[in-house]
């Protein structure tokens, strides 16, 4: 992706408050409201129960779309949180100097697909371990990132952690150094701009493959 051509150096520094991009109180793009392959609201309304949750792991092109493809899911979205700068444009993010993570929406009906379950393919879908980077993508806005927003989520998050380091150091892997905070926490998420949602639905040629360790993240007398 884009941000793939800067220099490594400064966008695998985290940025800080003072420093970050101030943005602006509105964005300066519109978003389309369905999701072009579920037909579902990106924004919502959704059904009563739905739970959400935000992910990063990578290039979020590639990420969502793991997630539109999982039963029970009722939408996806993709945008960027955790960072300092309000409104935020992609080649913004793509400067390091915002301090947001490229982030997916999973909006999910947990009698359906459980958090457990969400947090499981989150794990096996990216390499946690790599820091400011997801294979060729280097930055802060390809960290690592769970961002719950409620407390079971928080319970899974941090249960799964437990069971995904582990099962990883077993493999030789390092630390996971994945960002895990509550949502509220992160602060808002920012939808990004329409055509990256959905992406690889719109660009089925597209590239933006997910950096599987391979390691399951299961117990080990599951």
């Amino acid at each position: 992706m884009f941000g793939s051509l800067f220099g490594s150096s400064l966008k695998t520094t985290m940025v800080t408050p003072e420093r970050a991009l101030s943005g602006r109180p509105e964005p300066t793009y519109s978003v389309p409201s369905t999701h072009t392959v579920l037909g579902t609201p990106l924004a919502g309304p959704w059904p009563e129960g739905t739970r959400v949750i935000y992910l990063g792991l990578g290039c979020f092109w590639g990420a969502e779309k793991e997630f539109w493809q999982l039963p029970g899911v009722v939408t996806t979205a993709v945008g960027y949180q955790g960072g300092f700068t309000q409104n935020p444009s992609y080649e913004e993010v793509c400067t390091a100097m915002t301090g947001h993570t490229e982030a997916v929406l999973v909006a999910y009906d947990p009698s359906v697909v459980t958090d457990t379950e969400i947090l499981r393919m989150f794990w096996e879908s990216h390499d946690p371990t790599q820091g400011f980077r997801q294979g060729n993508d280097v930055g802060t806005q390809y960290r690592s990132a769970v961002y719950w927003t409620t407390p079971e989520q928080e319970v899974a998050a941090k249960t799964t952690f437990d069971v995904f380091q582990k099962n990883l150091a077993a493999r030789g892997f390092g630390q996971i150094t994945t960002d895990l905070r509550s949502a509220e926490a992160a602060g808002p998420f920012y939808y990004a701009e329409g055509y990256h949602q959905q992406y690889l639905d719109k660009n089925p040629s597209g590239y933006c493959p997910v950096h599987s360790t391979g390691v399951a993240c299961q117990p080990a007398d599951a």
